[in-house]
């Protein structure tokens, strides 16, 4: 939204992909040729000089590894049975490794087998506990709880979930100190543990002994395709063949069956004709508790029977009250800008479309179908290099067939479209994440592909969408209400801005990401006349690191910090959504955390999309004059307007009510009492954060109290209304005193409309704060081939690891890339899905090295870069990159 001289320069604006995934240069730009020279990102030139990289890899948030994993590299120390078992932090995400004997990659694990992983840990009441499986087509993995009362019985674990997909959860009744036990009941695989606060992923094949079930009763389906054409079809005969009696149903439909209670447990194996027995027969002393085991391992077995549809509990259904998406729990960047209080308001009306112009969007994601507008969108992509869409020119196809020349491609486009509309459920049954603006539609627009795309494409999808004329020849029959452009790069074009001028001037909004290279300088398109700039905001409501900042950000909006678990959800504070995952070859449909500007940029064009749902008339000079009259905006920083967040972070609530009062003539009086962060976790070391607490919706309110529930926890004002009470906290923990082991609490905030409470958790002692993201292999790889051009690898020294290139040259131009992981499994590739994962800068902004000098400080992060499954869907669960590295050894 500025006016001012448009920048002159060359019409390339944003084409800067940067590599390895694709990514549009960090989910929101970066450059190569950065400004401010900074380390790895100025231009190279033809010279044989030898020059040094080096830098530090620092793991995630909350990072640890299995001490007994596949890699003989590694430290091995085994945690087999509960003696040997590892202690853990709280919150954690920690790689593993688990093989039955003779399966998986040669190591030293192959011929023994490791089949258990035991943990020691102190959990609070109402904590999950997730085993995210990285293949769930070569491993099958089950996750058992027990109470480290120092008498473990381990054929009578206290919580069990055993099923055949590739999630395993738990949710922790009480405080205390237990065991986790991570089983490998068929296979191998590498898998992440995951601990924290919230809700935890969740799987539809799962089998949890707390489940609310019928004990002794299945719900079984024959696939009767399969069924020997001379058996006799009735209940009773088709029970009989695995081992259960019939208690209600027909056949061609699900049937109601029990265990023999008189006999063992058996499945009769179909392609065998063998009876299978269980790995491991619990033996528990109550009754009730056994037969339930036993029905869960029975509908295991069967789940295995190719001749049986599917085998579910017989579970006991109450009222549902509070209906969300599975994933809608993680999706802490919704609450942060008072989403939910408007969607009471408006979800997004149909009419309302929403162009994404990206790297196109994987049409067939499930949490993204009937999202999209009539016209289909296009493939602006002229040059068949970057497109790799085996379709010549640009086409009627917006699918994005993937941009990745190395590891995983980014799918980027589908991350923002996701963020923006994924399909979301108000009335129970929903599944994946929610979209800011899940009623409006969805225009896909591909003008990004294999190393980034043309200015001159981009504009093309600007044409188009704003239903201006263009290279396709064709017009939509709607245009979009909203351009949404997560993208960008320095330099800006008199010819670009015309066509933004047109675009705004045909009714169009315009949406850009600000940028994440951490400088003031001009970021194109978002520093365009009439384009709104988004920066990037943490979980604390401070200015992502990353985020770009300067006279040109017009509006904040949460970008995420995946070096960061301020919630304690187990989960890096990125921004979760749809994404695709084709590092196997084919396409899996998952979910993941990504963080940069470009995250940032589609929550406020969702926004602006619901508040186009309840005022079709609004226009781009509305929405100017309500962020000038910060009506729209939690004001952040100092008042007013200012460099880093702009006119304020972009309040969802305020935004629909004030929409409304503008079609209306009227601003409905609806205070809610709103705070972020929603919870809040210290680890061991933290001592104090910020917490924000504000009015979510319209009209008159104030706090009348804030209290916490434990005497070592305190809140104090920072800056804060005299009237009101609301404005900025500090909250401390005082851990003097106490003994080792993991606290909960709560903050109670009370206003004179609604109160809300915030758990906090901390932890006094125990497992050090230094953390452990493995043996990593540091890589440095020439951008053009590929190749492997030198590898350092070690142990972390205080939790970081110090690496050195020598005689690196820039001959001719060359570029490379640095990149770290672990190799848990052994089969010579880092960043396997459940090993961590790196790229400097980050997997979401890989930016290649030119600079022909010295080069120190080049710093980044090596951490899970764990997604979730879709459960509609094929998906490995934990998203993969799949570099090979450079091995030292033969492997043993």
């Amino acid at each position: 939204m500025k006016y001012g001289s448009a920048v002159q320069g060359a019409l390339k604006t944003a084409i800067l992909l940067g590599g390895l995934l694709g990514l549009l240069a960090g989910c929101g730009g970066g450059s190569s040729g950065n400004p401010g020279n900074q380390p790895g990102n100025v231009n190279g030139g033809n010279t044989s000089q030898a020059v040094t990289l080096s830098g530090t890899v620092s793991g995630g948030a909350n990072v640890f590894v299995d001490s007994d994993v596949n890699d003989p590299e590694t430290s091995y120390v085994t945690n087999d049975t509960p003696d040997q078992a590892q202690s853990i932090p709280n919150p954690v995400m920690l790689g593993g490794y688990l093989n039955k004997a003779n399966t998986g990659p040669a190591g030293p694990l192959f011929a023994t087998g490791d089949r258990s992983d035991f943990f020691r840990v102190s959990l609070a009441a109402n904590q999950n506990v997730t085993v995210n499986i990285a293949d769930s087509d070569t491993g099958d993995f089950d996750l058992y709880i027990y109470f480290d009362d120092g008498s473990i019985d381990l054929f009578d674990p206290d919580f069990i979930s055993e099923g055949v997909g590739q999630t395993e959860t738990l949710t922790v009744p009480q405080d205390g100190d237990y065991l986790i036990e991570v089983y490998a009941f068929s296979g191998y695989s590498n898998y992440a543990l995951v601990i924290g606060q919230g809700i935890a992923s969740i799987s539809t094949d799962r089998l949890v002994s707390t489940d609310n079930f019928v004990p002794g009763e299945v719900i079984v389906r024959f696939n009767e395709t399969l069924l020997p054409l001379s058996m006799t079809r009735t209940p009773a005969t088709l029970a009989a063949t695995v081992g259960l009696q019939s208690k209600a149903g027909d056949t061609g439909r699900a049937m109601l069956m029990e265990l023999d209670r008189t006999g063992g447990l058996t499945v009769q194996g179909a392609s065998t004709n063998q009876t299978t027995t269980q790995g491991r027969r619990f033996r528990s002393p109550d009754p009730e508790k056994q037969l339930k085991m036993d029905t869960l391992r029975t509908i295991k077995l069967l789940r295995k029977r190719n001749d049986i549809r599917y085998a579910e509990p017989n579970f006991i259904r109450q009222p549902l009250q509070v209906p969300t998406d599975s994933y809608y729990g993680l999706q802490w960047h919704y609450p942060f800008i008072n989403l939910p209080t408007a969607w009471d308001v408006s979800t997004g009306s149909p009419t309302v479309i929403v162009a994404v112009i990206d790297t196109g969007i994987l049409l067939n994601h499930p949490d993204l179908q009937g999202q999209f507008s009539s016209d289909g969108g296009y493939d602006f992509i002229l040059d068949d290099n970057i497109s790799q869409d085996n379709e010549p020119g640009i086409d009627a196809n917006a699918d994005d067939p993937g941009d990745s020349r190395i590891g995983s491609s980014s799918f980027h486009g589908t991350h923002v479209a996701g963020t923006i509309a994924a399909a979301s459920s108000f009335g129970g049954g929903g599944s994946g994440v929610a979209g800011v603006a899940p009623g409006v539609k969805i225009m896909p627009l591909r003008v990004l592909g294999n190393g980034g795309g043309t200015g001159y494409d981009i504009l093309q999808g600007v044409r188009y969408a704003a239903g201006l004329s263009n290279d396709s020849g064709t017009i939509p029959p709607q245009k979009a209400d909203v351009i949404n452009l997560s993208l960008g790069g320095p330099g800006g074009s008199q010819a670009a801005q015309d066509v933004y001028t047109q675009a705004r001037n045909a009714g169009v909004i315009i949406v850009a990401a600000a940028g994440n290279s951490n400088v003031s300088d001009p970021f194109y398109p978002a520093a365009y006349n009439g384009v709104i700039s988004v920066s990037a905001l943490d979980m604390n409501k401070q200015r992502a690191p990353y985020s770009n900042f300067g006279t040109t950000i017009d509006v904040a909006a949460p970008g995420g910090d995946t070096s960061q678990d301020l919630n304690g959800d187990g989960y890096p504070d990125g921004v979760l959504s749809t994404v695709g995952d084709d590092s196997g070859g084919n396409i899996d449909y998952v979910f993941k955390f990504l963080q940069g500007t470009s995250m940032a940029s589609p929550h406020m064009a969702g926004v602006v999309a619901l508040m186009k749902s309840v005022n079709g008339n609004l226009t781009p000079d509305d929405i100017d004059n309500l962020l000038v009259r910060g009506q729209i905006v939690e004001d952040l920083g100092t008042a007013g307007r200012d460099d880093q967040f702009g006119y304020g972070m972009i309040d969802a609530r305020k935004a629909v009510d004030a929409a409304t009062a503008l079609a209306q003539g009227s601003n409905p009086d609806n205070p809610v009492i709103s705070a972020s962060p929603a919870s809040l976790n210290f680890g061991n070391s933290s001592t104090s954060t910020p917490l924000s607490i504000v009015n979510g919706g319209t009209g008159a309110l104030s706090i009348v109290s804030i209290s916490t529930s434990a005497s070592w926890l305190a809140v104090t004002p920072v800056n804060v209304d005299a009237g009101t009470q609301l404005g900025s906290y500090q909250v401390t923990v005082d851990r003097s005193g106490l003994a080792t082991g993991i606290y909960t609490a709560n903050i109670t905030i009370t206003s004179t409309s609604n109160t809300v409470s915030i758990p906090v958790i901390q932890r006094v002692g125990g497992q050090g704060t230094n953390i452990n993201a493995g043996y990593q292999y540091i890589l440095l790889v020439d951008e053009a081939t590929g190749n492997i051009v030198d590898q350092w690898e070690g142990p972390p020294q205080n939790g970081e690891y110090n690496f050195v290139f020598n005689n690196v040259t820039f001959d001719n131009g060359k570029t490379y890339f640095i990149f770290a992981g672990t190799d848990q499994n052994n089969d010579g590739f880092i960043c396997d899905a459940g090993e961590t994962c790196g790229a400097y800068v980050s997997l979401a902004q890989p930016i290649s090295i030119k600079d022909s000098s010295n080069n120190i400080g080049l710093d980044f992060s090596s951490g899970f870069t764990t997604g979730l499954q879709s459960l509609s869907a094929p998906g490995t669960g934990i998203q993969s990159q799949a570099i090979r590295r450079k091995q030292t050894k033969e492997i043993p």
